[in-house]
């Protein structure tokens, strides 16, 4: 009876102040929706990039130059090293164990030119396993063949959306010549879609011979990646420690921290990968989380002033036996309650905020379990912490001094 009583009572309390109570916890509902919104960006980009990374290949395994060791340093590093050679490729197929396949590749970017309109997009030269290595499938033609390789041949392989910069959707484009850095290809094949977008999306590619991409475009014997596909994803740590071992005896070197490559797992991309978007996710929820404290500050001036203008009810409730725990209590079930309330309208604003983001951008974005239990946490610690105060203070008050209040 005690318990519906005080939620009856301080129900009543905050629906006949429904203006002012609103307002209170407008701050609330800013902060409660920013921080759902925020993770639920964060935890969508993670899926979207482990969704991608796993989509690069099974088992996959790359080799890439450079005498960096971290994955971001690595990746700064790429292009401007040129450690690494076909005959490496070679090696790690003939000597190294539980190997499936090897496809080295060259890439850089260029200009692809077809009838006055342009793209400059990723130019793969790779060799005729890469498909099976890093799951590619073709929508139509063929890919590169080991006689285009062996010949040079200047043909090209388009991915979907440089087929649409260059030809326009859905536009077949096998036999058209494209010129890539001014020299002429004919496109063989086109590849199914994989999804993605920007700089790094494996559908804005153009994929040639390696030879050809060493002879014609850059000049040069040198490869840019090594990818590996392993037998089984429980080979990959062996697989993984041969390409080293096998690296470092090829490049004479004697001490492993001075290698000129780096060898890295789908793993250790995702683990990486993973710790950035985690970081980003974290630091977006706190700045979202500032609007929490400052509705918390909110909801206590207002406790204050309700405190302040109910000092002679207070003292009556006294008066007539009221202890300071049923006074404590009072004022701080109108605090939670209010913090619950901003709470679940947060809730909805920020999961509509998430859909409508990935409705109207096309970003991925995931509304969890966890962000929704964050957020009824964090109302409810914000209701008790805010709260207290004014709520001791008014349990503080001497019944006497209060029914005398004006």
């Amino acid at each position: 009876m005690f318990i519906a009583d005080l939620f009856e009572e301080t129900y009543f309390t905050i629906s006949a102040n429904k203006v002012r109570s609103s307002l209170t916890i407008l701050g609330i509902v800013i902060g409660i929706g920013s921080v759902i919104a925020m993770i639920s960006i964060g935890q969508g980009a993670a899926g979207s990039i482990e969704s991608s990374i796993q989509s690069m290949g099974s088992n996959l395994v790359t080799v890439m130059p450079g005498f960096q060791k971290s994955f971001s340093q690595v990746r700064i590093a790429k292009g401007s090293a040129q450690t690494l050679t076909i005959e490496d490729a070679e090696a790690i197929t003939q000597e190294v164990p539980n190997v499936q396949a090897v496809a080295p590749e060259l890439s850089q970017r260029y200009q692809v030119v077809f009838k006055g309109k342009n793209t400059n997009t990723q130019i793969i030269g790779t060799v005729s396993v890469y498909p099976s290595v890093k799951n590619i499938e073709m929508a139509l033609g063929s890919f590169i063949s080991d006689q285009n390789v062996r010949s040079m041949s200047k043909v090209a392989v388009l991915g979907p959306t440089t087929r649409d910069d260059l030809f326009g959707e859905g536009v077949n484009p096998i036999g058209q010549t494209v010129r890539i850095n001014g020299i002429n290809f004919k496109v063989i094949g086109l590849t199914q879609s994989k999804g993605g977008t920007g700089f790094g999306s494996q559908d804005d590619m153009v994929f040639i011979p390696l030879t050809t991409a060493q002879k014609f475009l850059a000049g040069a014997d040198y490869v840019s990646t090594i990818n590996v596909q392993a037998e089984s994803a429980q080979a990959m740590a062996s697989v993984q420690s041969g390409i080293t071992n096998l690296l470092l005896r090829l490049h004479n070197i004697s001490d492993p921290l001075m290698a000129d490559f780096s060898v890295l797992s789908q793993q250790d991309i995702l683990e990486s990968a993973s710790s950035i978007t985690n970081t980003m996710t974290i630091l977006l929820a706190a700045i979202a989380g500032i609007s929490l404290i400052v509705g918390g500050i909110g909801i206590m001036n207002m406790m204050m002033t309700t405190v302040t203008e109910r000092t002679r009810e207070i003292g009556l409730r006294k008066a007539i036996g009221a202890k300071r725990l049923d006074i404590n209590l009072q004022f701080l079930a109108e605090a939670v309650m209010l913090t619950f309330l901003g709470g679940a309208v947060g809730i909805i604003l920020g999961s509509g905020l998430s859909y409508g983001i990935a409705f109207f951008t096309g970003m991925v974005t995931k509304v969890s379990l966890f962000s929704i239990v964050l957020a009824f946490s964090v109302s409810a610690g914000i209701g008790i912490g805010f709260g207290y105060w004014p709520a001791q203070k008014a349990a503080k008050l001497n019944p006497i001094e209060a029914l005398r209040y004006e």
